[in-house]
């Protein structure tokens, strides 16, 4: 092939056509090789991305699964099962428990059912009361019959010491409060009654409860009334025997019986006065 000689005159530019086939060739195999490592390249990205992608997903779908299926167990309080050692103590357990139950019911079936008198009916509200302030007597009581000691007493009502229980709750009662008054706030005679009282200067002062402003009114003052066969407050009770009606009261006061009768009940007249002067 002759040498072509190149000048200033030799065009720059040729056509292709006039171009050998060696060198259209040798010019077009760089341009073919860097397409096809683009497109493998290309497709290698793709392939990446798209697992990915799956991968991704398959860790979604697992993480809300054991989410989900711990929300279910949480509010049902699914647990795990117990070994068998355990349930088999547990409900020997459960059976010795009711053998148990069932002997303790069947000896107190065949004790007789306590049933207060009023001396006793009396004292065991009046002390249920004076124990705490919150003390109420349940809307659900009848009245007009025999309340339930089990309602108003700290001791077991068939318990085999009951009798000893019940004295013992008499005498604790009286002792703390020897002088009781039911009273009415709003009544004149309760606060001549509360009058007579202050000026005795009594220890330990006088328990008075106004019956009227009481939650339990409704329940407390016909039982009062069935127990004490009274049909009116205020009621004043001395070593917890019902003083009278307020005619009573004033000619005691009067006689002076009513501080005789007082001392005898336990309480110290004028003792809150040497009581403040001690301290």
């Amino acid at each position: 092939m002759p040498i072509q000689r190149i000048t200033r005159r030799t065009p720059l530019r040729k056509s292709l056509s006039d171009l050998p086939s060696s060198t259209f060739f040798s010019m077009a195999a760089p341009s073919s090789s860097f397409s096809l490592m683009s497109s493998l390249a290309t497709r290698k990205s793709c392939f990446r991305t798209t697992f990915l992608a799956l991968f991704v997903i398959c860790f979604l779908s697992a993480y809300i699964f054991v989410f989900q299926q711990r929300a279910l167990q949480a509010p049902l309080g699914l647990k795990r099962p117990e070994p068998v050692a355990d349930q088999i103590e547990k409900a020997l357990e459960t059976i010795r428990t009711s053998t148990n139950a069932a002997t303790l019911r069947k000896t107190y079936t065949n004790q007789p059912q306590l049933r207060l008198d009023t001396t006793q009916e009396l004292a065991a509200v009046s002390s249920f009361l004076a124990s705490l302030p919150q003390n109420v007597i349940p809307s659900f009581v009848d009245p007009s019959s025999p309340i339930d000691p089990q309602l108003v007493v700290d001791f077991d009502p068939q318990s085999p010491r009951v009798s000893d229980e019940i004295q013992n709750m008499i005498d604790d009662v009286w002792t703390r409060h020897p002088v009781f008054l039911y009273s009415k706030l709003y009544s004149p005679v309760s606060r001549e009654i509360k009058a007579i009282l202050a000026g005795l200067h009594l220890h330990p002062a006088p328990m008075i409860m106004d019956v009227d402003v009481r939650e339990d009114s409704t329940v407390l003052e016909p039982l009062l009334e069935r127990v004490l066969s009274t049909d009116d407050l205020p009621i004043l009770l001395i070593a917890g025997h019902y003083v009278g009606p307020i005619s009573n009261i004033r000619s005691l006061h009067e006689s002076g019986e009513l501080k005789e009768m007082i001392k005898a009940a336990g309480a110290v007249i004028d003792g809150a006065k040497r009581k403040h002067k001690k301290s």
